[in-house]
């Protein structure tokens, strides 16, 4: 009888590089500021980008609420969230968050640099560089008080690239291509890079967008920081990755469209929202 096989994430730990223990705590302080403001504040959070503000107060993951800053990497992304969250201003706010976000941004940088590079069609990188926007996603998960343990729903990104970093409450579940659920732990330095649909489209199916969500099971509140890597305009399979093995996979398709899609109600329990959107 064979053996069950225990999934691992693999880790890369960054204690020695820009982030530092101060910085992760000063993140979180910050981030139990922001989600400390009235309700009445947050909801302000609002975009003409679908799936890009304020979420929360929803009955199947109650759980659950997040805050988006759009283009945190920038100082002009965090000056205009700033000033919706605190007219008065908040500098160390913006400050931490807009530090932390850059050098997330040059974490993806350089793995999606990896990618291209590993694929051959290095020479598309900088036009891919030229055409890419950072959404900065804030969330908390409340502890459960005799209710279902669910943080969030079973889900895949919608983005190009995520990066994921957390509190010490760790509560982030991935599922691996053989259907078998598994935790994942992080150490205060780490960070999870989670593939999201648009490269699956982009590599023709040869990068996995995994299927994951967040479990509660403890007594305390787990937050957590995603950056996600959208596109700007289309997202088109680089013909080098077409081939008689591998016949293209999904038409060229533009990326704000496609959240504009997924967002729609009916659309959300779609088995595979990009397959149905562009898949050939």
């Amino acid at each position: 009888m064979g053996s069950i096989i225990q999934h691992k994430l693999p880790i890369v730990d960054f204690t020695k590089e820009n982030l530092n223990l101060e910085l992760h705590d000063e993140v979180f302080h910050a981030m139990e500021e922001l989600f400390n403001l009235p309700m009445s504040t947050k909801v302000q959070n609002k975009s003409n980008k679908p799936l890009f503000g304020y979420v929360g107060q929803i009955p199947i993951v109650p759980l659950y609420k997040s805050i988006g800053i759009d283009d945190a990497n920038t100082m002009e992304g965090m000056q205009k969230f700033e000033k919706v969250m605190w007219p008065n201003g908040n500098d160390g706010f913006s400050e931490v968050i807009l530090l932390f976000s850059k050098l997330i941004a040059e974490l993806e940088q350089w793995v999606v640099r990896m990618v291209f590079e590993s694929y051959g069609v290095e020479k598309y990188y900088e036009s891919h560089l030229n055409s890419i926007s950072y959404l900065c996603r804030v969330m908390k998960y409340r502890n459960p008080k005799k209710e279902s343990n669910m943080g969030f729903v079973t889900h895949t990104d919608k983005n190009f690239m995520t990066i994921l970093h957390q509190n010490q409450v760790d509560g982030l579940e991935i599922k691996a291509k053989d259907g078998q659920w598994f935790g994942v732990e992080l150490c205060p330095s780490s960070f999870v890079v989670m593939a999201g649909d648009a490269i699956m489209a982009w590599s023709n199916g040869r990068i996995h967008s995994p299927h994951h969500r967040a479990t509660m099971n403890g007594n305390k509140a787990r937050y957590s920081l995603g950056q996600f890597l959208f596109m700007k305009g289309t997202v088109k399979t680089p013909e080098e990755l077409v081939d008689d093995k591998h016949p293209l996979q999904y038409k060229p398709f533009d990326h704000l469209e496609f959240l504009d899609f997924y967002s729609q109600p009916e659309n959300r329990r779609l088995g595979s929202a990009i397959r149905t959107y562009c898949g050939i």
